[in-house]
């Protein structure tokens, strides 16, 4: 990974390399701050990151572009984004009238909400999520919830977080009721289930350690079966029939997104990419790319000038 897309452990240390103003208090694993109280010299665009935490925000009068991975998506009112760790961002902001950022880690989500959390709310565990634009009687149930959440964190309460679990409880269900009712196939709760989430988090976990030079090698279909103590044939199986996709589908269509995101990065070189991808060889790399998008590494990174 280049110095210029860093990791992020917290949204001060994001706000602090950007040498933005603030007063945030994340020392729970949690932070909730309407924008326009941090971004007021607009146009403003971050630098490329990639955070270590989950984030909500909620466009009630905003106007901007947000990067996600190599996704383009504009910021318009009454839209709701979800992001969870370890995706590249990069996001840009015209104007902000009205605009409030929910930002918290799994150590909080565990504590205050439920140590199993996941069961219930298994889309915080998707992939790259579209955001929504809701109907302005949804939007309106969202904001009376984030602004509660709101009071409650700059109280002094000594049941503050608590009582934010349970508030946040309540906003997880609204966003599942209105984002992902139809959106995940896999049936909560049972075995096949706890298979697919735990070789999507470990799919996850295996490119965060490639793009930050934590390892170089590639895991193999076995691989990801070892990690589960699962027979390869019946994790291919279980991944194939909940997903629709093969785990070489998976991972091949990781490796590109990766590929992508360090492309457009111009101090990376091809063969660096490679190497950070677990290619041995540059040639196996763009042969890799050209297969999945019809594309060399050098075509790709021209067009995006």
């Amino acid at each position: 990974m280049s110095d210029k897309t860093k990791v992020v452990k917290t949204l001060n240390e994001l706000y602090d390399t950007m040498g933005l103003s603030h007063h945030l208090d994340s020392s729970s694993g949690f932070t909730i701050l309407f924008l326009q109280d941090v971004m007021k010299d607009l146009p403003i665009a971050s630098i490329p990151f990639r955070p270590n935490f989950f984030s909500f925000l909620f466009i009630k009068d905003a106007f901007g572009n947000y990067i996600i991975d190599d996704l383009h998506f504009p910021m318009t009112p009454r839209t709701v984004y979800f992001t969870n760790p370890g995706n590249y961002r990069k996001f840009e902001w015209h104007s902000i009238a009205d605009t409030c950022l929910l930002v918290f880690n799994e150590s909080f989500l565990k504590e205050q909400v439920h140590p199993d959390v996941y069961r219930d709310f298994s889309f915080l565990l998707t992939e790259t999520v579209e955001p929504r634009v809701l109907k302005p009687e949804q939007f309106l149930i969202i904001e009376e919830l984030y602004r509660i959440i709101y009071r409650e964190h700059h109280d002094n309460s000594p049941y503050k977080n608590k009582i934010i679990g349970s508030t946040l409880v309540t906003l997880l269900l609204k966003i599942k009721e209105y984002f992902f009712q139809d959106y995940n196939p896999i049936y909560e709760g049972n075995r096949s289930s706890q298979i697919v989430k735990t070789f999507k988090q470990n799919l996850e976990q295996h490119f965060r350690d490639l793009a930050s030079g934590k390892t170089d090698t590639q895991l193999r279909v076995q691989d990801y079966a070892d990690k589960q103590f699962l027979h390869v044939n019946y994790l291919s199986s279980v991944i194939s029939s909940k997903t629709g996709k093969s785990i070489t589908a998976w991972i091949a269509d990781k490796t590109i997104t990766e590929a992508k995101v360090m492309l457009h990065d111009k101090d990376l070189n091809i063969k660096e990419i490679a190497g950070r991808l677990g290619f041995l060889e540059a040639s196996h790399f763009s042969n890799y790319f050209k297969k999945h998008t019809s594309q060399s590494p050098a075509e790709y990174r021209k067009q995006t000038v």
